[in-house]
């Protein structure tokens, strides 16, 4: 048994799964702040849906 080799591959394991943790939780992030911001839109149309009247009318002039 070449106890080099073995280092070698436990090496590139660790790599590896490290590699996939730090990807994990950039997914993790990412979807928490995708959360939060459908969260701040529904606050958003919940402002208009209590007060119709915002928004709805503007003057123009030319």
């Amino acid at each position: 048994m070449d106890v080099g080799a073995v280092s070698m591959a436990m090496s590139q394991i660790n790599l590896k799964t490290n590699w996939g943790m730090a990807m994990l939780d950039k997914g993790l992030e990412m979807n928490e702040e995708a959360g939060a911001n459908m969260i701040q839109m529904m606050d958003k149309s919940l402002e208009t849906t209590v007060n119709p009247n915002i928004g709805s009318n503007f003057d123009v002039s030319v």
